[in-house]
């Protein structure tokens, strides 16, 4: 039969060393059991919510004291939320989870052998443990039923002949139910400390504190991609799996399943759950344990994070709309020219946090449109790139300006002499493209010349644009382009017809712009290798491995193509110029 717990919750005290932890909710008992039921919860863990009491602290009843595990050692701690009587053979259908389960082994004292096939039966209904006395109907277990319960870490406990049931169900009910009022308890904690939070302001890194405090182990809020945002680590805990994150940092939350879905992961300490308001994605709450397994009051403690850091991002995005607007505003007068003076404007920048009294350069970076010229989810794909723009510049320079603009992104940064700023713009370009990793849309990047006068902001700023642009057409989407090594390109891109350019180029070459066929493209790639070399026919011969006359014969045909531009040197100009622009995408 099925003992059903009493309405009234006592403290215990038959249970020592049963720890007090809360759960992740609010909890109803059910009809006719002797506890509530809920997903798997293991205990242990300091902070920890869980629901119920270990077999392990079971075994610590006073009326248990002889007790002993003789098979399933491995899983003492599984979870008691209710005890059940097994009276019948067929008492599967009446077992629900997270139950003792306790027998004289009377119902199957004519079949012993059915006993493995129990265990394996409780096993699939996730009862926590079988108490069996034996000696009186049954001598011994079975070595089919022990290997069993070893097989499935399901622990078999044979019970002292002199003890009564109801001694068990006195001592270990109060427990189970006195967890229970500490579930609630704990419940309603949890939900205050997360209000208070956000009634008080309280940031994402507080937010991650809080979790940490909780839960134990490394809880982070990231950007929908895996861009960390906040973090927070136990002060002595083991570190993440290997393979979390990227070479940029970025953590992979591509590799991770969401919400209860990551319970299935058995070998991972990982539990992300999303961040959402309403139809927009703000981004992940992560939990990696501290080496114990997450469970599912885990997961429900991660989504009233989730739903906290969701008031908190979106208080934040509207107070960073409202300041973003006003820097914009601002950062466009001064790229345009019309700010004023550098004695007004350094010291209006300088009360908006940023110094532009020093050497610095100017970066344009622009997202990539779709295969039809349309930018997909244009405000949120914006709003994370500058954000994460923003996250990338602040760790390099924490003066520099970044804002966020409706087709690019613009930094204005200062550069550390003996440093290359066109190195230091391409490690930036890699960790905000996470490395490429995590599907993110791609960007070109423009960087300007290094300029010492704010008035040469607008100037800086059109270098920068074009740039971009040029190295797009040049290297295609995702280029990143430093003015000063676009040589003719800064040249051809000043042009503002691009008609002009292709039909220079269609002149220039003549059947080699026309046609598209495995023949021009070879006579192509010989004559930009014989420019290269400076028409040396010996070393073209050998980079493009073909013997000297056959390259001899080709230069005869290239002649009678373009005419005589090995003897003619505006000719040779004319057709460089031409094969450049074909490198030119867009036109």
């Amino acid at each position: 039969m099925e003992i059903s717990a009493k309405d009234s919750v006592r403290p215990s005290q038959n249970l020592p060393g049963a720890a007090r932890t809360a759960a992740d909710g609010p909890v109803a008992g059910e009809p006719g059991t002797a506890g509530p039921a809920s997903g798997p919860a293991p205990a242990g863990g300091t902070g920890r919510l869980t629901l119920g009491v270990s077999v392990r602290q079971v075994l610590k009843a006073p009326c248990l004291e002889g007790a002993r595990v003789v098979a399933g050692g491995h899983g003492l701690d599984r979870v008691v939320q209710r005890l059940n009587v097994m009276e019948v053979p067929d008492i599967l259908p009446w077992t629900k989870p997270h139950e003792l389960l306790l027998t004289t082994g009377y119902p199957l004292r004519d079949s012993p052998q059915a006993l493995a096939d129990l265990v394996d039966g409780l096993e699939q209904a996730h009862v926590a443990a079988l108490a069996v006395k034996f000696g009186r109907y049954i001598d011994e277990p079975p070595p089919k039923m022990l290997a069993a319960a070893d097989r499935h870490g399901l622990p078999l406990i044979r019970l002292p002949d002199d003890v009564a049931f109801d001694d068990i169900l006195n001592q270990v009910l109060p427990d189970i139910l006195d967890r229970h009022a500490s579930v609630l308890s704990r419940s309603e904690e949890v939900h205050r400390a997360l209000v208070n939070l956000v009634l008080a302001g309280g940031s994402l890194a507080e937010l991650t504190g809080e979790l940490t405090a909780l839960l134990g182990g490394t809880v982070m809020v990231t950007t929908p991609d895996g861009r960390v945002l906040a973090r927070s680590d136990p002060p002595d805990g083991p570190p993440p799996p290997p393979g979390c994150f990227d070479a940029s940092g970025r953590f992979l939350v591509e590799r991770y399943k969401h919400g209860p879905r990551a319970l299935e992961e058995p070998h991972e300490r990982i539990v992300l759950v999303p961040i959402l308001a309403g139809s927009l994605d703000h981004g992940r709450v992560v939990l990696i344990t501290d080496g114990r397994q997450p469970d599912d009051s885990d997961v429900h403690l991660l989504e009233r994070g989730a739903a906290t850091g969701a008031l908190v991002i979106t208080k934040e995005l509207a107070v960073a709309a409202v300041e973003s607007k006003y820097q914009g505003d601002f950062l466009r007068d001064l790229l345009a020219g019309r700010a004023g003076g550098p004695e007004r404007t350094v010291p209006h920048c300088a009360s908006l946090g940023w110094d532009i009294d020093r050497p610095m350069v100017v970066v344009v970076a622009e997202l990539e449109s779709g295969p039809d010229g349309q930018l997909r989810d244009l405000r949120p794909a914006h709003e994370r790139f500058a954000t994460a723009w923003t996250m990338v510049v602040r760790e390099r320079d924490s003066t520099a300006a970044v804002v966020g603009y409706s087709q690019e992104v613009v930094v204005v940064m200062g550069v550390r002499p003996g440093r290359p700023p066109g190195e230091m713009v391409q490690q930036m370009t890699a960790k905000v493209s996470g490395d490429g990793g995590g599907g993110r849309r791609a960007f070109s990047t423009g960087l300007s010349r290094v300029i010492t006068d704010p008035s040469l902001l607008p100037e800086a700023y059109e270098q920068a644009r074009r740039a971009a642009k040029v190295g797009r057409q040049m290297h295609g989407p995702g280029a990143v382009a430093d003015f000063d090594s676009l040589g003719v390109f800064r040249l051809l891109s000043l042009v503002p017809d691009s008609a002009e350019l292709t039909g220079f180029m269609r002149a220039t070459l003549r059947e080699l712009a026309t046609r598209d066929d495995p023949e021009t493209d070879d006579l192509r790639t010989t004559l930009q290798v014989l420019l290269d070399t400076n028409l040396n026919v010996a070393e073209t011969a050998r980079i493009l491995h073909f013997h000297y006359n056959t390259l001899r014969y080709r230069i005869g045909k290239l002649e009678r193509l373009l005419g005589p531009f090995t003897t003619d040197p505006h000719l040779r100009l004319n057709v460089e110029v031409a094969l450049q622009v074909i490198r030119m995408r867009g036109l």
